[in-house]
């Protein structure tokens, strides 16, 4: 915190930082905030968000766009990172705004319990990655906002509201993916299952040719299953497979996967970064928390100095997809780190972009220059507008918002649900008018 000097707001002693510099996790983006608080209570959260003027919830600041951004006032939930109640019957557990899913982890695993997945990093809180639905793979698997069973906000009168899928049936479905807009999450209810344990292998170079006719087959060899390519010469570079094992069966590994080999060392997905940082491979049996995400809680994830975009897709148009941008090859290699190519299965959440279809998700990972990628994202979008790509919420895009609006067929009575909390705007930025209200 050496970068901000501390405060005290009169009228409740809420604690804040006037920020200097205040940027997200990638170093691109600095927040217009002229203050970002602190709070550590649901009260103070009540007391700030009563003093008026736009604002927004700010998580692990893992967003490359300015969906987090506000022009007024953010409201960091960093020190609201405790477990709130652990119910062993119900296989549930309700954990406040701030905490991050390796911290979560590390809590389940000591009472038998898991999430169901995870995402690729375990540095990101729980609510961030709910309400933008982020996801890790497995066509079997839903994001991560498909075990969210109830949240509690904050609305923009400053009244503590509580949703839950039993209590709030449909309404629910529009309010676990609400990209910030409710007003602000302090609470979170998740759904768990048994603790598992599993083991992860890589393969290397697999022939981009084997997905045109064995997709499926290939994102159905584990429980989560990730293809990471540069998109140069047809060739997907490693094939990450995370499989279930149970006790005492030793775990079948095949020694090749269509023509793809298995690896004999450890690999960072970027092959010039250090394996270190990675999750086990090699076989080994490990707790679903060490596996499940590919990076440790403890190290850098990915890149660092990186920039990101993800687009998703129906399933069923998977290998056209992979070579609509393949063709792309010789204008996307040179600017990324790798991109990566995931599966997640279809819910009912109005804002997700796995609303009623299984989708595969093109993942890229670009080098820090948002003036070269800003250029190559509309090529992107044009070679997958045929296949109505959706973007994720918290990455870097171009589509029109009349066209990513036309994708969501809910996205009226999304309005609507946000209008009911927050009639005169308080938590809408810029993003939320643009994307959601198609205020331009």
């Amino acid at each position: 915190m050496s970068r901000f000097f501390s405060a005290h707001w009169k009228k409740g002693k809420v604690s804040f930082s006037q920020p200097k510099s205040f940027t997200n996790w990638a170093g691109n983006l600095t927040y217009s905030a002229e203050k970002v608080h602190f709070p550590k209570s649901t009260g103070k959260i009540q007391i700030l968000v009563n003093n008026g003027g736009n604002q927004r919830a700010l998580g692990s600041r893992h967003s490359f766009n300015t969906i987090a951004d506000s022009r007024d006032t953010l409201i960091s939930l960093q020190s609201l990172n405790e477990i709130v109640s652990l119910d062993k019957e119900a296989f549930k557990i309700t954990v406040e705004a701030g905490m991050r899913y390796g911290e979560l982890a590390e809590v389940l695993q000591q009472h038998g319990y898991a999430v169901p997945n995870m995402a690729s990093l375990p540095h990101i809180t729980v609510v961030g990655a709910c309400s933008t639905a982020t996801h890790g793979s497995g066509i079997q698997n839903g994001n991560l906002a498909t075990s969210v069973s109830a949240i509690e906000f904050v609305n923009a009168a400053g009244e503590q509201v509580t949703m839950s899928r039993q209590k709030d049936g449909e309404l629910f479905n529009g309010a676990v993916v609400a990209l910030g807009g409710l007003g602000v999450v302090t609470k979170i209810t998740l759904d768990l299952v048994p603790s598992f344990k599993m083991t992860q292998v890589v393969y290397r170079n697999l022939p981009m040719r084997a997905l045109q006719d064995h997709f499926v087959e290939i994102m159905s060899k584990g429980y989560s299953v990730s293809l990471f390519t540069h998109w140069e010469n047809q060739n997907i570079n490693q094939v990450w497979v995370k499989s279930k094992v149970e006790e005492d069966v030793p775990a079948i590994i095949e020694p090749e996967v269509f023509g793809a080999k298995l690896a004999t060392q450890k690999l960072h997905p970027i092959e010039s970064e250090s394996a270190e940082n990675t999750t086990e491979q090699l076989g080994e049996v490990g707790e679903w928390y060490e596996r499940l995400p590919h990076f440790k809680m403890g190290f850098k994830p990915s890149a660092g100095a990186e920039l990101q975009s993800e687009y998703f897709v129906a399933i069923e148009h998977a290998y056209e997809a992979i070579m609509a941008i393949e063709s792309l090859h010789e204008k996307i290699s040179p600017h990324l780190f790798v991109s990566e190519i995931r599966t997640i299965k279809a819910d009912e959440l109005w804002l997700s972009p796995q609303y009623k279809q299984t989708t595969v998700a093109f993942h890229f990972t670009w080098k820090q220059d948002e003036e070269v990628v800003m250029q190559l994202l509309p090529l992107i979008e044009e070679k997958l507008a045929p296949f109505n790509a959706r973007p994720h919420w918290g990455k870097l895009f171009t589509m029109e918002p009349k066209v990513l609006q036309a994708q969501y067929e809910r996205m009226e009575d999304f309005r609507q649900l946000l209008l009911h909390h927050d009639l005169e705007g308080k938590f809408r930025n810029e993003f939320m008018e643009k994307y959601v209200f198609g205020v331009s």
